[in-house]
């Protein structure tokens, strides 16, 4: 144990841990998931796990320490089934866990904690991809950020690649027996730090939207700028640039194999974006009327059946059948009236109800735009917690 950490006292049972993959597995897989996060207040409050499965109780740590726990708080815990003890970084949990166990509880806890949880990457082939090659949405479930795989012939790109995972995308394009040749972003991101230039530091040809580039990125001359209607190639695909300004200025939209549109912040599946992170509030207003003109400009004059992918899902998402959060323009168009408002009536809802803007969300932009600069460590940190980034947490879409 580092020198820095907190010591905690051995449990009264030693409790072996499960890995943060078992436990997403059962949010998959099982109807209730009941998670005791033992973390204090301030940070259960900014950012846990949630679910339509999860019954999430949050008791600090130190309701735990002491000669005795309140009743008052084993009432609250479930005697007849499972519980995963949840913290930070998987030492308070452990401690508690073994208390629990020692009083006749079914428990486990979470290794590593919520750090453990937000290494956690999955990867999901998106078979409604009907273009050249095959399409994988990566999604980190801690914050919900989604970045894309390309494969078509010896070739291979990404689209909103995180820094924290650039060596999971070079080992699965190796793993494919291809080359990564272009690594795409979208806009300059606000909740987590890029991996644009890792890659270009290891012969990944980057791309940045030119208008993104213009609110002042220190690498901009290491980059390749993309204007829109730009086309790359990508074996037989083709990926071509549209621009969708309204998040941010920069904002661009890249469209798969004529197929698959990647909406960056733009367009989600359940929610459209916010427009205040570059601008702040008193420029959200114009941004939102920007984001409309592009949805209704843009994003919708594309076929019913192209599908749409951003870069961010939250809780309130529901997955396609093949396990991606993916839906075409007419489902969206279908289901999100939103997408159907007049002009003003749609500023006014986007204004309406936004969330809190993301953590550390400042720090992050400066870390994009190079002028800000972050170790590993720093830049993992400043990510952790939800993205923040549309409108509105809660879906707006309805399932009729």
């Amino acid at each position: 144990m580092g020198g820095n950490e907190m010591q905690f006292p051995e449990p009264a049972v030693e409790v072996p841990p499960v890995d943060p993959e078992t436990v997403k597995r059962r949010l998959d897989e099982t109807d209730r998931v009941v998670l005791l996060d033992v973390r204090m207040p301030e940070a259960y409050q900014r950012w846990h796990i949630e679910g339509d499965v999860v019954e999430s109780i949050h008791v600090p740590y130190d309701r735990f320490t002491g000669d005795t726990v309140e009743e008052a708080v084993l009432d609250r815990i479930p005697a007849d089934e499972r519980v995963t003890v949840v913290c930070a970084k998987g030492l308070a949990s452990e401690f508690v866990a073994g208390e629990l166990a020692a009083r006749g509880y079914d428990v486990d806890h979470m290794a590593e904690g919520m750090t453990g949880w937000s290494r956690l990457y999955e990867a999901h082939e998106v078979t409604g991809y009907d273009g050249p090659g095959t399409l994988t949405q990566y999604q980190r479930p801690s914050s919900g950020c989604l970045a894309y795989l390309l494969v078509d012939g010896t070739e291979a790109a990404v689209v909103d690649p995180l820094r924290a995972f650039t060596d999971r995308y070079l080992a699965d394009a190796a793993d494919r027996g291809v080359e990564l040749r272009y690594a795409f972003d979208t806009h300059i991101h606000a909740d987590h730090v890029s991996g644009l230039r890792e890659l270009a530091a290891v012969g990944v040809e980057a791309v940045l939207p030119q208008r993104a580039a213009d609110r002042g990125v220190t690498y901009a001359d290491a980059v390749t700028l993309a204007a829109d209607g730009d086309t790359f190639g990508v074996g037989d695909a083709t990926i071509e640039a549209v621009a969708t300004p309204g998040h941010t200025t920069g904002m661009t939209s890249y469209l798969l194999g004529g197929s698959f549109l990647a909406t960056g912040d733009g367009l989600f599946v359940e929610s459209v974006a916010r427009p205040d992170l570059e601008s702040g509030d008193a420029g959200a207003p114009a941004a939102a009327h920007t984001l409309y003109d592009s949805l209704q400009d843009r994003v919708l004059t594309f076929d019913d059946d192209v599908l749409v992918g951003g870069a961010h899902a939250s809780a309130a998402a529901e997955p396609a059948p093949d396990g991606t959060f993916t839906a075409t323009i007419g489902e969206l168009r279908a289901h999100m009236d939103t997408l159907s408002l007049d002009r003003d009536a749609f500023v006014e809802r986007v204004l309406a109800n936004m969330p809190p803007q993301p953590a550390n969300y400042e720090t992050i932009i400066a870390t994009n735009l190079g002028t800000h600069t972050a170790d590993d460590e720093e830049a993992f940190t400043l990510e952790l917690g939800p993205n923040n980034c549309a409108a509105s947490t809660d879906a707006l879409t309805s399932g009729d």
